[in-house]
């Protein structure tokens, strides 16, 4: 079947964030006894870059009105390695009365994309709305280090926005291994391939990334590969830069009627740079996260 990509990227939507929230420890709490906290709001606005749209019909909220929300995030103890750590996620109006009410988009109130910004790190999970505005989730920090956190929320009749908060855990940060290029890497049984419409990607350049997916007993194409999020597969991708902010972040969805064994996914790269792309798949149950780095000239 032939496919449109100028038709399916227009279709993009991306999401901007205003700010960025820097999380420190040892503060009073503004959530409860006993936690440390940290507040900054962030705002979302049309960011044709992240693709949070996708290519599976999430365009709507393009035309919603923007939430401007912000987000408190608090954390109960001191984040140590290695020591799953209760975070804590406020959302509030702009003038600072929680909003209680959220949308349900990709099958959760709110998704956390937590990752090391070293990149040796990175956790996709789901916050557990408790009511009056707030969220809760156990998150896992494995090593010293600086953290951003991208989390993705849709006040009720809103649109979705992103807040962009950072953390750092204490410790000698491991060393950073050297950036590999290679597009053919295996996680446990599965072997993934990645290609790109063009061979070397440039910067604002539409492009189509096609994961191959196999056994890696058989190098047959999957056939367990079942909806992840309502979708066949979601992608983040971050590009190095000494401090990560929304302008380094982009969220695409995958494409629909795709052959058997393959996810793609249609974006862009706003600049030159070395990105990180970290592909999410369903296999009978089981997440699979691939990941890879790109050079955008």
């Amino acid at each position: 079947m032939k496919l449109s990509i100028s038709a399916l990227i227009k279709s993009t939507v991306g999401i901007a964030i205003a700010s960025t929230l820097l999380l420190t420890q040892g503060c009073e709490s503004q959530v409860k006894s006993g936690e440390t906290s940290a507040s900054t709001s962030t705002v979302a606005d049309s960011n044709p870059h992240s693709g949070h749209s996708g290519h599976s019909g999430h365009s709507s909220h393009a035309k919603s009105e923007l939430a401007n929300a912000t987000a408190k995030l608090s954390v109960k103890d001191p984040i140590t390695p290695k020591t799953p750590a209760t975070l804590v996620i406020n959302v509030q109006d702009k003038d600072g009365k929680a909003i209680a009410s959220f949308d349900t988009f990709q099958e959760q109130l709110m998704h956390l994309i937590v990752v090391s910004d070293d990149f040796q790190f990175f956790d996709h999970i789901h916050p557990t709305y408790k009511g009056n505005g707030r969220f809760e989730v156990k998150a896992n920090f494995p090593q010293p280090g600086n953290y951003t956190l991208f989390s993705d929320y849709k006040p009720a009749g809103k649109a979705e926005q992103v807040s962009v908060l950072k953390t750092q855990v204490p410790g000698k940060s491991p060393t950073v291994p050297k950036i590999d290029l290679t597009t053919t890497k295996t996680v446990g049984n599965t072997k993934a391939n990645l290609k790109f419409s063009q061979p070397n990607p440039k910067a604002g350049d539409e492009v189509h990334l096609i994961f191959n997916l196999q056994d890696a007993a058989n190098n047959q194409p999957l056939k367990d590969l079942q909806p992840y999020l309502g979708e066949r597969g979601h992608l983040v991708i971050i590009k190095q830069s000494s401090t990560l902010t929304e302008a380094d972040y982009i969220h695409a969805h995958a494409m629909k009627n795709t052959p058997a064994g393959e996810v793609h996914f249609i974006t862009s790269f706003p600049q030159p740079g070395k990105y990180k792309l970290w592909g999410q798949f369903n296999r009978n149950g089981k997440i699979v996260t691939t990941d890879f780095w790109v050079d955008v000239q």
